[in-house]
């Protein structure tokens, strides 16, 4: 049974409570872990140490923090194999995907923000004759960074890596579902000798450490990736205080599907995109639209793809599916597949929990579930599930497809499948979605800007965004 720890001012610290919460191993449905039940107790100690260090931190200059930043990098890409199997573990999802995807994307979250921070700059605007501005670029101080269960280390370090290269003092909450990966870096800080007090990290449960950061007068701005209901929360606590906030929450992601694409290609990035990391993506693209001169075609296609996809043990090599984060989620995710049903869905495959035998007897699996004859406006339709569910309909023109894709709440990405130039101009147009991916998914150049519209969130996140976000702005103006 392994015991994490906080990290706070540079040590491996037991909760100030005493208590601990149990974690559990997604394929068994097993304990394996304790994390520390945090209170705001702990976030004060933290607090303390991230104001004690941020003055020396922020007087480092940009190619010293950024050497840190390479530090930390090199150190993980070391240990890359322990944080793999740890965020499998962990989370559920096959080890050949944290493997490929979400340790590599760590390690170059933090070195793309170590390069970034050395070209980043203010700006200066001459009045002639007159005088000049400028503007400088200062770091906020203490800041918060909440990162959510699905792709733990992934996302944590794509808000940890800009506020620390911005000069900023971290305090970082993982989320209590898979904190694995998080406690594995603060061992990778204590590695390298990072100077005390510049990161910590407190785990536990939101309403009581999450809460503590976000309403704490000493912690300047949050960053927060999650559920949009979590986000009206943060929302409604740090406004008031006039904190920065930048808030990537929930989606509801159409996937548009013209007869002219290029359908082996589309019908190979539709399963990865429907299904990938058990469809516990914020990307994700669950509600599918097909033109409907292809639509019986890709039906068929699509579901016979859907069949053949292999539910293992995470730690399978051959596994591309692995277990659904925790039982509450899994019981949430069947509970809309019921919803389905009663609303006239017809279920072309899934729909079922997946028994497993031996050491994953008692694990969260889940079948992957399409789902077919809903109108566009049902709640299965509108409502985030989160899971490896995904609904197919088919459309007749542009107008039509768009009306579909723009009907919910959410808007933080589509995907466009069409060999037509002017048509993915025309859409990409139209779509409301913070990300347009036109035949292709999940393509991420990390200077780009990242985030949602509508409650897909506030704020974008990426490249000289996120050093933005993180700095505030001041102006100096000198006359002549």
């Amino acid at each position: 049974m392994k015991t994490f720890s906080n990290y706070i001012n540079g040590i491996l610290t037991p909760p100030i409570s005493g208590n601990y919460l149990n974690n559990y191993e997604p394929a068994t449905g097993k304990i394996y872990s304790l994390i520390p039940d945090s209170t705001d107790l702990d976030i004060n100690m933290a607090v303390i140490a991230a104001k004690n260090a941020a003055s020396g931190w922020a007087a480092l200059s940009n190619e010293q923090r950024s050497d840190w930043l390479m530090k930390i990098a090199a150190r993980i890409e070391q240990k890359q194999e322990e944080f793999a199997v740890a965020e499998s573990r962990d989370n559920g999802k096959p080890i050949s995907l944290a493997r490929t995807m979400d340790i590599p994307r760590a390690i170059s979250n933090f070195r793309f923000f170590a390069n970034a921070i050395t070209q980043f700059g203010g700006e200066s605007h001459h009045m002639q004759g007159i005088g000049i501005n400028y503007t400088l670029r200062q770091a906020l101080g203490v800041v918060a960074c909440i990162s959510p269960w699905n792709l733990p280390l992934y996302l944590l370090s794509w808000k940890i890596a800009p506020a620390l290269a911005a000069g900023n003092t971290v305090i970082a909450k993982p989320s209590e579902i898979t904190p694995f990966t998080a406690y594995l870096l603060s061992e990778v800080c204590i590695d390298i000798g990072l100077p005390i007090g510049v990161l910590n990290i407190v785990h536990g449960l939101g309403p009581k450490v999450g809460d503590s950061l976000c309403t704490h007068h000493d912690v300047k701005a949050i960053s927060f990736t999650g559920g949009t209901a979590t986000g009206r929360r943060i929302a409604s606590v740090a406004a008031p205080l006039f904190k920065k906030m930048s808030l990537e929450l929930g989606g509801k992601n159409p996937n548009i599907i013209f007869a002219d694409c290029d359908y082996d290609q589309m019908l190979k990035t539709t399963i990865r995109s429907s299904f990938a990391n058990q469809g516990q993506i914020c990307l994700c693209g669950s509600r599918i639209f097909v033109e409907r001169s292809i639509y019986d075609r890709f039906k068929i296609d699509f579901v016979s793809k859907v069949d053949s996809l292999k539910i293992g043990d995470p730690v399978d090599e051959d596994c591309k599916m692995g277990a659904v984060v925790s039982e509450t989620h899994l019981n949430k995710v069947l509970s809309y597949i019921s919803l389905a049903k009663e609303e006239g869905g017809s279920i072309l495959c899934g729909g079922h929990r997946k028994i497993m035998h031996g050491r994953c007897a008692e694990g969260w699996f889940l079948q992957p579930t399409v789902i077919e004859g809903l109108p566009h406006d049902c709640r299965t339709n509108q409502e985030e599930i989160f899971g490896p569910v995904v609904t197919i309909t088919p459309f007749d023109s542009e107008d039509e497809v768009i009306m579909y894709a723009n009907s919910t709440e959410y808007g933080l990405s589509a995907t466009l499948w069409t060999s037509n130039l002017g048509r993915a101009h025309r859409m990409s147009e139209k779509l409301v979605s913070g990300i347009v991916w036109v035949n292709c998914w999940l393509v991420r150049d990390l200077r780009t800007p990242f985030g949602g519209m509508k409650n897909s969130g506030i704020g974008r996140e990426g490249g000289y965004e996120a050093l933005r976000f993180f700095t505030e702005a001041k102006n100096v103006c000198i006359s002549y």
